[in-house]
């Protein structure tokens, strides 16, 4: 699921684009970061319907084989046992599954020849012929062979990652929340009885996660200029051109954060955009980030503008 950390960076993305675009319609670039989150949820269904895609082929071929001029006693009496997973059973009699799926207009006409082309991935397979050599299949083993669907077969595809790359263009950063999304889902589906199954959430608490990040983009708006003015006042023997201007926003994000966000300790503001610099801006910028926010900190803090509620959240 999306943590606060991931939820920055939809921030950082926003921000981004909102300050490159000559339109500065605050409201609609909200909207759109907001869409952008939801777009997490999106693919996270259509990775669920790409699983049940690939399984479902095995009925394709096993009707190609049959129809075959010669077919073999094989190709007559294929093992259809992967049509009755448990996992996928009840995936599809999901409620939420079911209506995400009608919401995101999920529809895989448009390349047809990626769930053939896994499915003889997975075909072809020691493990798939293990699983239908199996007996005895609990809904651990089920989850088991949808796992290495998911993790060996599609995520190790170059076609597939094409597709997703080509429909969500964030499919890069976001790759790895999917991922978890997918394990927590393995984790939730963990009853026999198929109506206690639940998908994964987009976050631990939206309610809470929505207002953060709406605020959180609102206010670095909000405080830009006099936020700007503080870091300008700490770079003043450095050219401005010179500053990233990913660095930058990371670097008025947690000001914002500082000021405004009075239940989120300082040590944590930081040390979250200090990671995020790492994969955002330039191998430099962890440093650079961190000195001039120390500066800023000591300058804050003289001024008795962090307000801070509960002990060692300042420190």
């Amino acid at each position: 699921m999306l943590n606060r950390r991931h939820l920055r960076v939809k921030v950082l993305q926003a921000l981004y684009a909102y300050h490159q675009s000559d339109t500065k319609d605050v409201k609609l670039f909200e909207k759109n970061m907001l869409s952008s989150i939801d777009q997490v949820y999106e693919m996270y269904i259509w990775m669920l319907s790409l699983i049940n895609e690939v399984v479902s082929f095995a009925a394709n071929d096993a009707e190609e084989r049959a129809n075959k001029h010669l077919p073999t006693a094989e190709d007559l009496n294929a093992n259809l046992k992967i049509l009755t997973n448990r996992f996928i059973l009840s995936l599809n009699d999901n409620k939420e599954y079911i209506t995400a799926w009608k919401k995101y207009k999920v529809d895989w006409t448009f390349e047809p020849e990626l769930a053939k082309s896994l499915f003889i991935i997975l075909k072809n397979s020691p493990e798939y012929a293990e699983y239908l050599a199996k007996t005895g299949d609990t809904l651990q083993t089920d989850k088991d062979i949808i796992k290495f669907i998911f993790k060996k077969v599609i995520l190790k595809s170059s076609l597939a990652e094409q597709v997703f790359e080509d429909r969500f263009i964030f499919w890069p950063v976001d790759k790895d929340v999917l991922q978890a999304l997918i394990a927590k889902t393995f984790k939730n589906f963990s009853h026999d009885d198929y109506k206690l199954n639940q998908l994964a959430e987009i976050t631990g608490n939206w309610v809470e996660d929505r207002e953060f990040v709406v605020n959180l983009f609102q206010q670095s708006i909000r405080y830009d200029a006099a936020y700007h003015e503080l870091i300008a006042a700490k770079t003043q023997n450095w050219e401005p051109e010179r500053i990233a201007m990913m660095d930058t926003l990371l670097m008025k994000m947690a000001i914002t954060e500082f000021i405004n966000f009075n239940s989120i300790p300082v040590k944590v503001t930081i040390n979250e955009y200090l990671e995020i610099s790492k994969e955002f801006s330039t191998p430099k910028s962890n440093s650079f980030i961190n000195g001039i926010l120390d500066k800023i900190l000591i300058e804050l803090k003289a001024e008795n503008k962090i307000k801070k509620i509960g002990r060692g959240l300042i420190e």
